[in-house]
């Protein structure tokens, strides 16, 4: 038995299961020998039955791209350069190291006048108080310089692109991939480190005691269908929640998601990817709205299989309107764990064959978080080794939040469903960037 450490959690399973099922290598016969040959992973494709992202068309990325149409970067304007060639015309573009979107750092931001200790004195609530939002000079200048910082480090990533890594140590930090109203886009072996919202908003309206909101996702899928997300790594890197200082009493938010999905948004594969050392980590669908449910309904199509969420807080993910099922995910749970599956406004989930370890003193009844009235399947879980009813365990100790089983719906795009016992083993071996074997 093997033993490893992911950011404090041992993770332990069998090598055997962690070679299962690799795709790097294929081996060919020439006579009696068996030779192994790499796999262009920058040709690959979504497998048929693969999840939501191979419904209909299919999701094939920019596998099709010319020769004149496949780039290797090494900087955010050499990336840049690469999104905008040639249209939406297939095209593969290859990472190779970190890219840093934010390399001169927030100060590079800063609209003249900008300060941010005059900030701080003119929205102090021993001045300002609790009851209106701010305004005047400084939050003017803070707006301007956030409007830099947006336009700086968001990419839009156009149709028939495929975005892989090169290696075990590409990705990217600060930045903010946009999927944005487009069609068939493959993201894979990259390590997103969340962006540093240089300039957060004060709100002393929200909650009683005011909050600090930031902008900013390491990735957005916003109205765009046929998207693949595979054996990639998102985390909070060198600047975790812990490591950000305090004003007013409240966290001073730098970081908002780790990966949303929203604006009618359809078709959406998450597989082997790690999700860790975060707050609010995944959404679908963004609001309870008249105008939002109108776009979203019938909509939000979503799989997650073969994912680990560890470190993390709440939304992994918090779902609306969406079909979304999660199977053979395993869930790592910490001292600030809140829930795993935020159930909301028409959403309808399934959850199934997946892996919980809670610390002591942590119940099953908070892996689901009710928010809406919104019937949800979870059927053959396992927590800490053994098979659990999550929606039972639920109702029995949180009555006020019932919520009601089967979710109306069966998924069948799976090409291959684990014993959510394996599970552990399996994915903490192999998801995340660096781990296509």
């Amino acid at each position: 038995m093997n033993t490893q450490i992911w950011h404090g959690h041992a993770i332990r399973g069998a090598r055997a299961a962690a070679l299962i099922g690799c795709t790097a290598l294929v081996l060919t016969v020439i006579g009696t020998t068996a030779q192994a040959q790499p796999r262009d992973l920058a040709r690959q494709t979504l497998a048929a039955g693969d999840g939501w992202a191979s419904d209909g068309t299919g999701t094939t990325g920019g596998s099709a791209a010319d020769a004149a149409h496949v780039h290797t970067v090494t900087t955010w304007d050499g990336f840049e350069a690469a999104l905008a060639d040639g249209g939406s015309a297939p095209k593969i573009i290859k990472v190779k190291g970190t890219i840093d979107a934010n390399a001169e750092g927030c100060d590079s931001f800063a609209a003249p006048g900008y300060d941010f200790a005059q900030y701080l004195a003119d929205y102090d609530p021993a001045v300002w108080g609790y009851d209106k939002v701010v305004s005047g000079e400084q939050e003017d200048l803070r707006a301007a310089s956030a409007a830099h910082q947006d336009v700086a480090i968001k990419a839009y990533v156009p149709a028939n692109t495929t975005i892989v890594g090169i290696g075990e140590q590409a990705g990217f930090k600060g930045a903010s991939l946009q999927i944005k109203d487009v069609d068939n886009v493959i993201v894979r072996n990259l390590a997103f480190e969340s962006p540093l919202d240089c300039f957060p908003q004060w709100d002393p309206t929200d909650g009683d005691t005011g909050n600090w909101n930031s902008e900013y996702d390491s990735a957005v899928v916003y109205g765009a269908t046929h998207i693949w997300l595979d054996h990639n790594t998102f985390t909070d890197g060198d600047h975790p929640d812990s490591t950000l200082p305090t004003y007013y009493g409240r966290i001073y938010e730098q970081h908002d998601g780790e990966l949303d999905i929203v604006k009618g948004a359809d078709y959406v594969t998450a597989s082997w990817n790690v999700f860790a050392d975060h707050d609010k980590t995944i959404l679908i669908g963004n609001s309870d709205s008249a105008s939002t449910a109108a776009v979203d309904r019938g909509h939000l199509k979503v799989t997650f299989h073969h994912n680990l969420f560890t470190g993390l807080v709440e939304r992994a993910p918090r779902v609306r309107f969406g079909q979304v099922d999660s199977y053979n995910n395993h869930f790592v749970a910490d001292s600030t764990y809140s829930y795993s599956f935020g159930i909301g406004m028409e959403s309808q989930l399934v959850a199934e064959h997946n892996a919980f370890t809670l610390t002591d003193g942590t119940s099953a009844a908070k892996v689901l978080k009710k928010w809406k009235e919104a019937p949800v399947t979870a059927d053959d879980n396992y927590v800490n080794g053994t098979e659990t009813d999550l929606i039972a365990v639920h109702n029995a100790e949180i009555p006020a939040e019932t919520l009601q089983p089967g979710a109306g719906w069966t998924p069948t795009l799976r090409t291959h469903v684990d014993s959510p016992k394996a599970v552990p083993g399996i994915v903490d071996h192999r998801a995340g960037a660096g781990k296509i074997c």
